[in-house]
């Protein structure tokens, strides 16, 4: 493994789910960390010093309270600073279809200051790492037999309100899904997908062009200890968790039998940091995920088995607009170069994310007003 060569690492969004698990994972490991956030009350609630997710922060982490599409914080953030983890971004994809400017300015604006920084300004910065998503693939890699491997497009919106979930490929809708590849087709079907896909181009060819070593990880649904419980946009983990806390039922979107790969935040870590450490990391995209794919029924019977054996939950056939049906990584690039292999499979995970879940206090995520809103624009049917 390559050794160490980097001592001063910025994450941006380091007071998130993810960015706070790695920033203290490289404060154990050695490293000097600074973390830029602007610890976004969807994420950390109205009072930040009483949020799980920035009290974890260790207490040698240089903490500045800024924003991504703030130059001057970017300049405050960047002094003396090698390694950039680039976390900081609008997440989820309901609320992207109606908060189209507020993505694109934090997730592309936000991103294009980082990068003019890089090409005008004198700086020591030898490595970038971007976190990608899985939505940059939209609809994912599926197996027709009539035409071979196929990248359907969008649902359409006939087919999903007759109960048609499924995806179609022309004239064949018996199509096998596939563990979607880094070569795979990159056709988002959110505002969210489209920003992530930019920002992993933005940066993976700008610093290319310079000779500036870069890395994007595309995650796939990561869980774990720590996510937050307290915004309903993101995450169908925490969403469900908080209601069943309430001891509430649960609705399911379409007929539950949708799927996504659940990867546990310590391998998302783990992986991440190989990339900073690893010279073989460069210039490379890679999935991160657990290359499992795990339907909404099941997330459903084992966070009830685990939170609130009393609820129930109840198929609502319900659908919005820009989800997709299945996705799932295939992992044998990273798993190749990296060495990486995930170690936490999705019922430990669970566990260990139910006996977290259990020790915290009911929180209010607004759920209810959030599905308001997507009916209100036409984007929940």
């Amino acid at each position: 493994m390559q050794k160490m060569i980097y001592k001063n690492v910025l994450i941006t969004g380091g007071a998130g789910f993810i960015g706070s698990n790695i920033a203290n994972k490289l404060i154990l490991e050695g490293y000097n960390v600074t973390v830029l956030d602007n610890l976004s009350k969807q994420i950390h609630g109205d009072d930040f010093n009483k949020s799980f997710l920035y009290l974890s922060l260790n207490s040698k982490i240089k903490f500045i309270k800024g924003d991504v599409t703030s130059e001057s914080d970017w300049i405050n953030a960047l002094d003396g600073i090698e390694v950039v983890i680039h976390l900081a971004a609008e997440t989820g994809t309901g609320q992207s279809m109606y908060n189209i400017s507020r993505y694109t300015n934090v997730n592309i604006n936000g991103t294009s200051i980082l990068l003019d920084y890089i090409v005008n300004k004198t700086h020591n910065i030898k490595k970038v790492i971007v976190a990608s998503s899985r939505a940059i693939y939209g609809e994912g890699k599926y197996y027709s037999e009539k035409y071979g491997i196929v990248y359907p497009g969008h649902r359409t919106l006939l087919n999903l309100q007759n109960s048609k979930f499924d995806v179609t490929y022309l004239d064949d809708c018996n199509l096998a899904n596939l563990a979607t590849d880094e070569d795979s087709k990159l056709h988002p079907s959110s505002i969210y997908g489209i920003t992530k896909l930019n920002q992993e181009q933005m940066i993976m060819t700008l610093c290319e062009s310079v000779n500036l070593p870069c890395v994007a990880f595309r995650y796939q649904n990561v869980f774990g200890p720590g996510q937050s419980l307290s915004n309903p946009y993101t995450g169908i983990i925490s969403i469900f968790s908080n209601l069943l806390l309430q001891g509430k039922d649960l609705n399911i979107f379409e007929d539950g039998l949708e799927s996504r790969d659940f990867v546990y935040i310590d391998d998302v870590v783990d992986a991440t940091i190989l990339g900073l450490k690893r010279d073989e990391a460069n210039y490379q995209v890679f999935n991160v995920g657990s290359g499992i794919k795990t339907n909404i029924i099941q997330i459903a019977d084992s966070l009830i088995a685990n939170l609130s054996p009393k609820s129930k939950y109840k198929i609502t056939k319900q659908f919005r607009l820009g989800d997709i049906r299945h996705n799932y990584a295939d992992m044998n690039k990273i798993k190749k170069i990296l060495d990486f292999n995930p170690k936490i499979n999705f019922n430990n995970g669970i566990n260990l994310f139910s006996k977290w879940v259990t020790s915290q206090k009911f929180n209010s995520n607004n759920y209810d007003q959030s599905i308001i809103e997507l009916k209100n624009r036409g984007l929940l049917k």
